[in-house]
């Protein structure tokens, strides 16, 4: 986290929306960062929950019921009782609420592997150290939001043959069996089934799910959709639902099952 000209982190911009009684969870070991995070984000009204490791981060999220589950986990990628890639594992693969609370990813790693793996276990979104503290509350804001509000849409689930999307619940279902998938990857579904038959780039989509482009990895819409096609096609390797124009983005296709 960078500081600012006198060696803090710039005052955070104020805020009366929805958003500023958000509960966050952060997991990370360097207490000094996670201090600067917790005031920076206080100015915002945002509380946040400090675990110094990846156990006792697991603990707090298991131990808690649904209306006590933080809005938000921030996880570092470096613990020192265990790879935060296992800890996000884990959050994916607990029972009920607890596995769709979104995760943002902090990585010190230069290694975009790590971030690629990240998000194939179900990662919401990542932010590479040092991060400026805006944009890392310009992260959280969008996450927040997409999951408060979802993206702007008719109130009617939309049905292309067994698969149903039900954008009030936001749940997908295909065949009547829940697909597992992540608050983003909801929205990019979304954002690809609304405009359906039409191809989009990445860019195009990034832009429909976020509402305004931040700078994102390039790989990272190229992981989400295998996230998704492995949720929702009967065979992922041979997509019928979720096609890729290649050297252009990818087209949701009109015609299914």
């Amino acid at each position: 986290m960078r500081r600012g000209e006198h060696g803090n982190p710039p005052p955070a911009e104020k805020t009366k929306d929805a958003m500023s009684t958000a509960q966050l969870l952060m997991i990370e070991d360097d207490f000094r960062l996670a201090q600067m995070v917790i005031e920076y984000l206080g100015q915002s009204g945002l509380e946040v929950t400090h675990m110094a490791d990846g156990q006792s981060g697991m603990a707090r999220l298991q131990g808690g019921d649904a209306g006590a589950l933080p809005d938000l986990v921030i996880l570092d990628l470096m613990l020192p009782d265990m790879d935060g890639l296992d800890v996000c594992r884990r959050i994916r693969s607990l029972p009920g609420a607890a596995a769709q609370v979104p995760v943002l990813m902090l990585t010190a790693k230069g290694d975009p592997m790590d971030r690629i793996i990240g998000l194939e276990l179900g990662a919401d979104d990542y932010l590479p150290k040092p991060f400026e503290p805006r944009e890392l509350l310009a992260r959280i804001r969008a996450i927040l939001r997409r999951r408060e509000t979802g993206p702007a849409a008719p109130s009617q689930a939309m049905r292309f043959g067994t698969l149903e999307i039900d954008r009030d619940a936001r749940s997908v279902t295909v065949g009547g069996q829940p697909a597992d998938l992540t608050s983003y990857q909801f929205d990019l579904l979304v954002a690809l089934a609304e405009r359906a038959g039409r191809v989009l780039t990445r860019d195009q989509i990034m832009e429909a799910v976020r509402g305004r482009e931040l700078e994102a990895f390039d790989r990272s819409i190229d992981v989400h959709m295998g996230r998704i096609r492995a949720a929702i096609e009967s065979d992922p390797k041979n997509p019928r639902r979720i096609l890729t124009v290649r050297g252009v983005g990818y087209v949701f296709a009109k015609q299914q099952d």
